[in-house]
């Protein structure tokens, strides 16, 4: 068995390389392996030790990763191994790829079956990583319309990524990094910086094997980062590859995995297929031809299925498994079905239970350490399909269009309501029909809106940009603080508390923010001055930052147990302008988080309101099954009147 040893991050630079991170064997093992590769004639050789650690094995991977400051890194994966031969040549402990793709259409939900495939690894004893890869030309999903994409994910290091990553984090219970997250934009801006310094020494770039090779380096160095706050690689890496086979974006990466599967070899690669089986509503039968034809165009570029996870709306017949394992040549005991099941919960119990566990560890070469037991995930999925009281909850938004824009927001929801008992029943609201210009001209909707907002126990006002709908979300605001209503704010929802409290408290009526009016005689938000104007992508503050409490005393700081400081995934390039938190403050509203600096605002509380909070962060990205975001746990506890009794029980910050 491999012994993981050290693992280094390198950035070359003038004078001199830095070492970023790293730990002292590891260290050693690299000098040790660069010493003996520049000078074998040395005639002073390192010490015993070093000679036998260099004769065990070093890997080296390098790759060059995009970043904002566009620096070159090198990363260094290096193991050391059992002896084999007299002559000290070591067997490498190989990463196991499993790789899933989808066909016929798009939307099958390859996120949750990558996903679920790691939870059951992973209740199998094994350590898992994930890779997600979008065939667009975006550098990442920054810059992207929610409509289009859903909403954009961000990680502890600032990546902006798809929304599939937080599927990772929030199942497999990761901390994922930016470079988990491949698109065909970073691919090609790292070739072409490589081919602007020479790297390629005047060769011809071309897609292959340039962007291909760049594709399975990057793949095989993301693959060893640690994401499970454990040292040392993951056992086996998940790849999703988004689109559909024969998109003609994909192309590039079908081939470099085709090429990947060749070069770790069967024992290490296993390919799980996600296909469509319809039923036509005439005919009642199951049809396998459209998942027939995915197979075969997926083998015709090099790449052969060993389990297909067939999506259908009811569980596939006996005879429909035979005939996708005659006609797709795939045993029957590898053909999975994930057919529509109460809530997603019950993905990789449907996993568990069709023995999809043997078929991969089979495949991939492994003995099963634990037999999956998947106890939570039971447990979880019970307790959603049994609960019978649900809460209405008021989500005022711009992107209520796809409710994916939201997709975090609704799981953290779905979080706190379960740790209530409750089932979340969400009122989607578009924040431009409660303006008054739509009681003119959509008055029916406008009507609906308003009486929907009335009903709702609680309010919640989500993130966004731009300036439709602000008006709506404004009265949102004011109707919740003004009687009563439990009210989250988050990121665009706590500026908006803080134009409206301007607006109706100190009577400031022309309070804005610069976003929506740049010339406002009363900015009460304006635009960070680290920001940049004329660079939307990757310009904003992101990523995690500290929030330091003010005020031991207040609600967020008990529902965070009574901790001095919380620290929260941000995404903003607006904030509240420092100049006006003490006439807020002396008006009533209090500022109870602040970063490190202590100047710029994180958390605003309402005293005397039951909960009206507002945070620029964004709670809803850490939040997870069985560990609800503290502040969703706190607005659905307030929309059922459980907060101060909750509170009383937690003082002590247990």
């Amino acid at each position: 068995m491999a012994r993981h040893i050290g693992y280094l991050k390198i950035t070359y630079g003038l004078p001199r390389p830095r070492l970023l991170y790293g730990n002292r064997r590891g260290l050693r093992l690299a000098v040790s392996s660069l010493r003996s590769s520049e000078n074998p004639k040395a005639t002073s050789p390192p010490s015993r030790s070093h000679n036998q650690l260099v004769a065990l094995g070093v890997s080296c991977v390098r790759q060059t990763f995009p970043s904002q400051s566009l620096t070159q890194t090198l990363r260094l994966r290096l193991k050391a191994h059992s002896h084999t031969t007299a002559d000290t040549q070591g067997k490498r402990a190989e990463m196991k790829y499993v790789l899933v793709t989808g066909g016929v259409v798009s939307g099958l939900g390859k996120g949750v079956t990558a996903s679920s495939i790691g939870v059951v690894l992973k209740a199998c004893g094994l350590r898992v990583t994930s890779i997600k890869i979008d065939p667009y030309l975006n550098t990442d999903a920054g810059t992207m319309s929610p409509f289009e994409h859903g909403e954009v994910f961000v990680l502890d290091d600032g990546g902006e990524v798809d929304l599939d990553l937080g599927n990772y984090e929030r199942f497999l219970d990761l901390t994922l990094t930016r470079d988990n997250n491949i698109t065909t934009g970073k691919i090609y801006q790292s070739v072409l910086e490589k081919e602007r310094r020479g790297d390629y020494l005047g060769k011809t770039v071309q897609v292959v094997p340039h962007i291909t090779d760049a594709i399975k380096n990057w793949i095989e160095a993301v693959a060893v980062i640690p994401v499970d706050g454990k040292e040392g690689p993951a056992d086996v890496c998940v790849i999703e590859l988004g689109g559909t086979v024969g998109d003609i974006e994909s192309m590039p990466f079908i081939e470099a995995l085709r090429q990947l599967s060749f070069s770790v070899g069967q024992d290490n690669f296993c390919l799980v297929h996600v296909s469509l089986i319809p039923v036509l509503g005439v005919v009642g039968e199951q049809k396998t031809k459209p998942t027939q034809h995915s197979v075969r165009e997926l083998r015709a570029l090099g790449l052969t299925p060993h389990l297909l996870a067939c999506r259908s709306a009811q569980p596939l017949l006996g005879s429909t498994k035979e005939k996708l394992s005659q006609f797709c040549h795939v045993p029957a005991g590898n053909i999975l079905n994930i057919h529509d099941v109460p809530n997603i919960w019950h993905v990789p119990l449907l996993l568990r239970n069709q023995n999809a566990h043997h078929s991969i560890l089979k495949q991939l070469n492994l003995d099963l350490a634990i037999p999956p037991a998947l106890e939570d995930w039971t447990r979880m999925a019970e307790t959603f399909d049994n609960l019978t009281k649900s809460v209405r909850i008021a989500l005022v938004g711009k992107y209520v269009g796809l409710s994916d824009s939201y997709l975090s927001v609704v799981k953290a929801l779905l979080h706190a309501c379960i740790a209530c008992s409750l089932k979340p029943s969400i009122d989607w609201i578009a924040a431009s029909d409660l303006e008054e210009d739509s009681a003119k001209l959509t008055p029916e909707a406008h009507t609906a809106a308003w009486e929907t907002l009335r009903n709702a126990a609680c309010v919640l006002v989500p993130g966004g940009f731009g300036d439709r709908g602000v008006r709506g979300m404004i009265l949102a605001a004011k109707y919740a603080r003004e009687n009563h209503v439990p009210y989250l704010g988050i990121c665009l929802g706590m500026q908006i508390s803080v134009i409206e409290f301007s607006r109706s408290v100190l009577d400031l009526e022309s309070a804005n923010s610069t976003e929506f009016d740049d010339q406002t005689p009363n900015p009460v938000v304006i635009f960070m001055p680290e920001g940049s104007r004329t660079h939307m992508g990757s310009t904003m503050r992101l990523g995690s930052r500290r929030t330091l409490f003010q005020m031991p005393d207040c609600i967020t700081s008990k529902l965070y147990h009574n901790s001095e400081y919380v620290d929260e995934r941000h995404r903003h390039r607006y904030e509240v302008n420092p100049e006006v938190i003490g006439n807020l403050e002396e008006a009533g509203l209090k500022f109870v988080g602040k970063d490190d600096s202590g100047k710029r605002m994180e958390i605003l509380e309402l005293p005397g309101h039951p909960f009206y909070v507002g945070v620029q962060f964004h709670p809803e990205f850490k939040s997870r099954p069985g560990r609800p975001s503290a502040l969703f746990l706190g607005l659905i506890l307030a929309a059922t009147g459980q907060l101060e009794a909750y509170l009383a029980r937690h003082q002590n910050g247990s």
